[in-house]
């Protein structure tokens, strides 16, 4: 498949540990289908899992020496892992020093997309992790950022995404974002709109769940004009929006949500929703910000 020259790349965190590679498999099938360049980060900032000092500490090159021929050593068998998987796409490594989460947000100002793993750990260890580098990562990056699991996910046919919608700005970025990646998987798309149940009942049920079906409507409006060949299924759901997102797409190719809107998705590092989407979901998280113009 050709690379259609000019266009920025889809950039994956890459794992060292050898045993994780579900993110770097998912970024070079995207990689394929968009026809893009795939750049395979390694940040290092902290001795590489594996590398273990001999002959007493050494100095502070040897150890830096040691380092980097450990990164090397990793992102050319991450490199070799791409190429037998789609061999004419091209890839290639970056070996980085610094914080993850840095080294990401300066490769995400000229992406498509930055994609990495994530694994669902205890709460407090996940601050550690994943998360230390997923939240950060999605509050400030300027393209989509998708998050994919290391655990087994088993996607249901007919393949489907599912898309959180809150009628902001944000919400109908992450639907066009939707559209596309449906659109290049052949999968149906299912845009949800989560309310919340009325605490001591609303005044007038029957107009309250009118007005959420008409921001909802109104945010896909047009959409199937220019992708008709995305399925698309749209439906109110009153509940929590980290449980009905979460179980609506248990089975789903990914899930897919604006970063920064308003109503059930507000603010990716302080919104108790947007992190639960993140630690709750079984399938790939898509986030994707809206950017004026």
């Amino acid at each position: 498949m050709p690379h259609v020259p000019g266009r920025n790349p889809i950039v994956v965190g890459v794992d060292p540990d050898p045993g994780r590679r579900a993110a770097l498999a998912w970024a070079a099938d995207e990689a394929d289908r968009r026809r893009l360049p795939l750049v395979l980060a390694l940040a290092q900032n902290v001795p590489t899992p594996g590398y273990r000092p001999t002959g007493g500490r050494p100095s502070w090159e040897e150890w830096n020496e040691a380092l980097h021929a450990t990164g090397d050593r990793v992102l050319k068998e991450a490199v070799a892992f791409v190429e037998s998987r789609h061999p004419q796409l091209p890839v290639s490594g970056l070996l980085a020093e610094g914080h993850p989460a840095w080294v990401l947000s300066e490769q995400a100002q000229h992406a498509t997309m930055i994609v990495l793993g994530s694994w669902h750990l205890g709460p407090v260890q996940e601050l550690f992790t994943s998360a230390a580098v997923t939240l950060p990562l999605i509050a400030h990056a300027p393209c989509p950022v998708v998050a994919v699991p290391e655990s087994e996910h088993i996607a249901q046919q007919p393949p489907y995404f599912v898309v959180g919608v809150d009628g902001s700005p944000q919400s109908a970025a992450a639907v066009d974002f939707a559209f596309e990646e449906a659109a290049l998987r052949g999968a149906v798309l299912r845009a949800l709109y989560v309310r919340h149940p009325p605490r001591l009942g609303a005044l007038d049920e029957d107009a309250a769940l009118q007005e959420c079906r008409r921001l909802l409507s109104e945010t896909v409006a047009g959409r199937t004009a220019t992708r008709p060949e995305v399925a698309l299924h749209h439906e109110v759901v009153t509940g929590h929006p980290v449980q009905v997102l979460a179980t609506a797409s248990e089975h789903a190719l990914g899930l897919v949500v604006g970063t920064r809107g308003h109503g059930g998705f507000t603010g990716m590092l302080l919104g108790s929703v947007s992190q639960g989407v993140l630690h709750h979901a079984r399938c790939p998280v898509l986030t994707v910000p809206h950017t004026d113009g």
